[in-house]
């Protein structure tokens, strides 16, 4: 079945003062009527006569469009007689003219103005402000349930420390060891030409031992578990709180402290500690491979030497820095995650914040380790 052919819109002027408008004024009609209302040429003061009795249809497109011919018509200076327009369409008309001239009461408010760089320094300021004390708010309320926990051994939830356990640690060693292993390869492999040169070759064991037990073993898995866990609490956490499940467990008496953080807290200051011992493994293990293979150290004559030149000191500093970066990871994480608002984007901006903010806090400690450490000259 053929589609009802359409008369388009148009505008005829056969005098200067006369304009006759046929066709189906619609949405459609937009562009070509546009285009006409352009090229009309009335004499100014005039008395010009609008016959639309030839208008078979309109909408409140058609009705803007022959409102804006009779306006432009009268910013001539043209008097303008509409004739012809049926009922129902003239109905149309008197609304959208209704509209425009409630428009032009009451315009919208202008946009406001872009903010300056004084004030974004202010905003950003205050924000600053504002998170920091959330963030020792969090802490004290972290500090006061894990002292309940500690008075009470019974509201320990062991459970979720297994499970935390089993996902932040034994998870987490592929990725650890898959870091670790090359992280010791390049470290004799860039050692290697040094050494070398003044025949030191044995040397690489103080190198590879001290460095990764020391410094890189501890910060790398730190960093590997800022990404991993620090994001997974963070998002975890941020989705309860976009579902009110958070809501939901301190309307049935269930501290989300106690449920969600500490268990995260304990778990991961038991499995970071034991992630950098096996880091320190595959560290020294590759520095070994990559000593024997550019060196020519054999693996006993490494373990030898390695045995004489890093002391339990350099082996317990290292390990005493995954507790405290634990600390950071797990409180940035579980932190950023309650502040998430609103829906699913907030989710993703408080988890992003968390890593970036971990892992800041992370380098920045270690740095603090070392100057500590130097000044007590270990």
């Amino acid at each position: 079945m053929k589609p009802t052919p359409v008369d388009p819109a148009a505008i005829v002027q056969p005098t200067p003062q006369a304009i006759e408008l046929t066709g189906h004024w619609t949405a459609r009609a937009a562009g070509a009527v546009e285009a006409q209302i352009a090229a009309l040429r009335v004499p100014s003061g005039a008395a010009v006569r609008v016959d639309a009795a030839g208008i078979a249809a309109l909408d409140s497109a058609g009705a803007w469009l022959l409102q804006r011919l009779l306006a432009r018509l009268r910013d001539g200076g043209a008097a303008v007689d509409l004739q012809g327009l049926h009922a129902d369409f003239a109905a149309v008309l008197q609304r959208v003219e209704a509209r425009r001239a409630e428009q032009v009461a009451h315009p919208a408010p202008a946009l406001p103005a872009e903010p300056g760089m004084l004030q974004r320094i202010g905003r950003s300021a205050v924000a600053a402000v504002e998170q920091g004390a959330a963030m020792l708010a969090f802490v004290g309320e972290c500090a006061v349930s894990a002292a309940g926990c500690v008075a009470h051994p019974a509201r320990i939830r062991w459970r979720p420390i297994l499970f935390n356990i089993r996902s932040a640690g034994i998870d987490a060693l592929p990725i650890v060891g898959a870091l670790s292993f090359p992280l010791g390869v390049v470290i004799a492999y860039q050692g290697a030409d040094q050494l070398r040169q003044y025949g030191a070759n044995i040397f690489v064991a103080d190198l590879v031992g001290l460095s990764m037990l020391r410094e890189f073993a501890p910060l790398m898995t730190a960093i590997v578990i800022a990404g991993r866990s620090g994001s997974a609490y963070a998002a975890q956490i941020g989705t309860m709180q976009v579902t009110e499940e958070v809501d939901a467990m301190r309307t049935l008496g269930i501290a989300p402290i106690e449920l969600l953080v500490l268990p995260k807290l304990v778990a991961l200051m038991i499995a970071l500690p034991l992630l950098t011992v096996f880091a320190d493994v595959l560290g020294v293990l590759g520095g070994m491979v990559m000593a024997r293979a550019q060196l020519g150290v054999t693996y006993g004559e490494f373990l030898d030497r390695f045995v004489k030149a890093v002391s339990p000191t350099a082996f317990l500093l290292g390990i005493g820095k995954a507790p405290v970066f634990a600390l950071i990871i797990a409180g940035l994480g579980c932190f950023q995650g309650f502040r998430t608002r609103g829906g699913a984007d907030s989710v993703g901006r408080q988890t992003t914040r968390a890593v970036v903010q971990s892992i800041f806090g992370v380098i920045v400690v270690d740095a603090l380790f070392s100057v500590f450490f130097s000044a007590l000259d270990l």
